[in-house]
């Protein structure tokens, strides 16, 4: 008898909210990580160590793999993980962790934009107005976070955002695109591809300043956890998940990461002000609406 059947959406849900977990921690261990390397280390050690955690995987599924899939996992790998990777370091080498995790939850609104515009999604008007709100609060969260922007840094949530537009248009590849491959296949290619380039690029970084500080082996740990949990375990499930929902079900992975990221950050000592609270309520009404089923007639 078959335990978890993802066919089900109890266990959808479940899945959903083991991946908002893990991927929750995500920021507090980039926060970690950033205090011994720098942001383009800290990106591409992730994507190096994460490619050799998949790496076992990779030889069951050779055969899996088409000459019609290189185009698609070249997306995936570069602009649905790395290039996210680099830009979720630099941002936080400005921003806290919860804001971080607040900001993320940009993604299900920039997954139904894209996928109405390139991909054929169609957009209701209760998936429309839930966007609005959506997007109101993101802008919200941002211009009331001036605890966080004393010095003009504003502009490193922008990385951000722009991570989010990348990760939407890997997610709307992955289920328009590539509808016959699995998704754990689609992660081992993915970041075997990019596993490389990170490491080449590695070689040219120097370490000297990040050995020199005090706690290099704890914050180096730090790194290889979020590369095992933040990228390995969670981007595998998550490809997964999409073998059995639609694009803005799986966006809602963020919207419970942020709950799990502002967790870590008050956990961490960070402040969170109550307006931030009260926007980050308005996305969450949003995406109720984004997910609303109209009433047939």
């Amino acid at each position: 008898m078959k335990i978890i059947d993802l066919n089900k959406k109890i266990w959808q849900w479940v899945l959903l909210i083991f991946i908002s977990f893990i991927w929750g921690a995500s920021f507090i261990l980039m926060k970690r990580g950033l205090e011994s390397f720098n942001e383009f280390q800290l990106g591409t050690l992730r994507i190096f160590f994460a490619s050799i955690f998949l790496l076992p995987l990779l030889f069951r599924r050779l055969k899996k793999f088409k000459k019609k899939y290189i185009k698609g996992i070249l997306i995936i790998g570069f602009i649905g993980n790395l290039f996210p990777a680099l830009l979720f370091a630099i941002a936080q080498t400005q921003i806290n962790s919860s804001l971080a995790g607040m900001l993320n939850t940009g993604f299900p609104i920039f997954t139904l934009i894209i996928g109405s515009l390139f991909f054929g999604l169609k957009a209701e008007k209760n998936k429309i107005l839930g966007v609005v709100l959506g997007l109101i609060g993101s802008v919200g969260i941002v211009l009331f976070s001036s605890s966080d922007f004393s010095e003009g840094n504003i502009y490193y949530a922008f990385f951000i955002i722009l991570a989010m537009i990348f990760y939407a248009i890997s997610i709307n590849v992955i289920k328009y695109k590539m509808p016959d491959i699995d998704g754990v296949t689609i992660t081992v290619f993915s970041f075997i591809i990019i596993g490389p380039v990170a490491g080449i690029s590695l070689l040219f970084s120097d370490f000297s300043p990040a050995l020199a500080t005090p706690d290099f082996f704890e914050n180096l740990i730090y790194v290889a956890l979020l590369a095992l949990g933040g990228s390995a375990i969670s981007v595998t499930l998550f490809y997964l998940l999409m073998d059995y929902v639609d694009v803005i079900f799986a966006s809602l992975t963020t919207y419970f990461i942020s709950i799990f990221a502002v967790f870590w950050g008050l956990f961490d000592g960070e402040n969170i002000n109550f307006l931030q609270f009260l926007f980050l309520g308005l996305i969450f009404f949003g995406i109720f609406m984004v997910n609303k089923k109209n009433k047939r007639k």
